[in-house]
């Protein structure tokens, strides 16, 4: 019996099709995963990088509930192409606090990996109120129920509890401050340095990011745009050329 013969038995045995099929997919995934469990680490450690505060990680839960992710990826992939137009590739330690992570190759607008500090408070907010005032392209949906959408923070300590039990290293401190830091980040007039002194000086930003009073989901989903791709300095970055 020849290989197209062979082939075709295997073909024609909807049964045999299916186990043989199982059994390629199992050991290829095997040999991909079993490696993982005998690394010390499968995720680079890299200065710089910290827990979203709660702000921030409200911003993040809007962005993911909005279906933000469906048009925007946050994966800069290591090809000059991508690396010219977003800036440094996507390292997987930037991505460690996040569940479920954003990365992805679907893009209908540009990959927002690197967005932080690109545009003003201000151009954010006239993007998402309406989109194609800013990009006359955009197919973006309006937003602008955000800034009317207002915030209390009533359950931001269980929003940090529930992150902290998969992994995230929030402190008995930040998860009992989160509230307090929770308002404070987008009150310019507060006292933060508490704050500051549990996430950071040099990476948290401190305004009122929708130019309005109280904290609105404008303020926390600019927030979260703002610290994207921000906390590490790739300037000074040097991969683990032992790994």
């Amino acid at each position: 019996m020849g290989i197209l013969d062979k082939h075709r038995v295997i073909e024609t045995n909807a049964t045999l099709l299916l186990v043989l099929s199982f059994l390629v997919v199992t050991i290829g995934g095997l040999v991909q995963i079993v490696p993982l469990f005998y690394l010390e680490n499968t995720i680079e450690d890299v200065e710089g990088m910290r827990p979203y505060t709660p702000l921030e990680l409200t911003g993040r839960d809007i962005y993911v509930r909005e279906g933000c992710y469906v048009c925007h990826s946050q994966m800069i992939r290591p090809m000059r192409d991508e690396v010219e137009r977003y800036g440094h590739y996507s390292l997987a330690a930037e991505s460690k606090y996040d569940h479920p992570f954003q990365w992805g190759s679907k893009r209908t607008g540009p990959d927002l990996a690197r967005v932080g500090g690109r545009y003003s408070d201000g151009w954010h907010q006239d993007h998402f109120r309406d989109p194609q005032s800013v990009v006359p392209e955009s197919v973006m949906p309006k937003y602008d129920q955000l800034e009317r959408t207002l915030i209390d923070g009533e359950y931001m300590g269980d929003l940090l509890r529930t992150h902290a039990f998969v992994g995230v290293p929030y402190t008995s401190d930040m998860i009992e401050a989160a509230q307090a830091d929770f308002a404070a980040q987008a009150d310019p007039d507060s006292d933060y340095d508490g704050l500051l002194e549990r996430y950071g000086e040099e990476s948290v930003n401190v305004r009122n990011f929708d130019g309005k009073p109280g904290v609105s989901e404008m303020d926390a989903l600019i927030a979260y745009m703002q610290v994207l791709g921000t906390m590490v300095d790739f300037s000074t970055f040097t991969p683990d050329a032992s790994r």
